[in-house]
């Protein structure tokens, strides 16, 4: 079983044995750390603009990352990843950190916060 945290909606399914305070622990500190992955082009970190499709935190604290990039020609396809991974590995609890790149759905401006649209200006 896992706890999924669905990014773009931020809802927390409690299925897995670790302890609802943990989940929560864990799921606030990883979105924490997403959040200080930029895009190297982007100046919005990877979170606000919505590449994070979903995160599951498993009952051994390994972590399943599914995300996108802003179009498959990305030039920074070959860092980003690793970048997420990194920051989610330094998370106090965490264990193996999987991220995949998905382009299904693909990304389009409108998965973009608020925020992200406030520091591109695209109102």
């Amino acid at each position: 079983m896992t706890d999924t945290a669905d990014v773009k909606t931020q809802t927390i399914e409690t299925l897995s044995a670790l302890p609802p305070e943990e989940t929560e622990r864990l799921s606030s500190e990883i979105v924490a750390a997403l959040k200080t992955v930029f895009d190297p082009e982007i100046p919005a970190d990877i979170y606000e603009l919505g590449l994070i499709y979903k995160v599951d935190i498993k009952d051994d604290r390994s972590v399943d990352v599914l995300m996108t990039l802003t179009t498959p020609n990305c030039p920074a396809a070959g860092e980003l990843p690793t970048m997420v991974e990194n920051a989610i590995a330094s998370v106090p609890g965490v264990g193996i950190v999987n991220v995949s790149i998905v382009w299904e759905p693909q990304w389009t401006p409108d998965r973009m916060s608020d925020e992200a649209r406030l520091v591109l200006n695209m109102w």
